[in-house]
């Protein structure tokens, strides 16, 4: 990485002059600072720190094969969920484990599948997006 920086900043053409235009710099063009920066923290931004979309999550996973936002489906409402873990503080880690194992009981007979294709960050994710009473 430190030769991604070195490459962007030793490629810009100092300004040789303390009097020339961009010397205050230390470059020949001020613009080019900020492409250089922006370049640079592109670079060492890591893809991880970006949280996955519950919403688009869901799509791409399925789950509103099962379950809508405001009615009863194979399984219960996304409103309905919300609704009974709200208050409960351990509901996020319970729910997110519930999405990856599986379940029954807790809304009928009709189990819940495991999604073991979902990762925890994923699981979280949709988790918060049920809950989030601003959705």
């Amino acid at each position: 990485m430190d030769i991604v920086i070195r490459g962007i900043f030793g490629s810009l053409r100092r300004s040789p002059v303390s009097g020339e235009r961009g010397a205050l710099f230390g470059f020949s063009s001020p613009p080019a600072i900020s492409v250089a920066l922006a370049l640079a923290i592109s670079y060492t931004t890591p893809v991880s720190a970006q949280t996955p979309d519950g919403a688009a999550l869901s799509r791409k996973l399925n789950c509103m094969s099962c379950h809508a936002v405001d009615r009863t489906l194979l399984g219960p409402s996304l409103a309905d969920i919300r609704k009974r873990y709200a208050n409960q503080p351990d509901a996020r880690d319970m729910l997110a484990r519930k999405i990856q194992t599986g379940g029954a009981g807790s809304w009928g007979t009709i189990p819940m599948p495991a999604n073991t294709q979902v990762n925890d960050e994923e699981a979280h994710a949709l988790v918060d997006w049920i809950l989030d009473p601003n959705r």
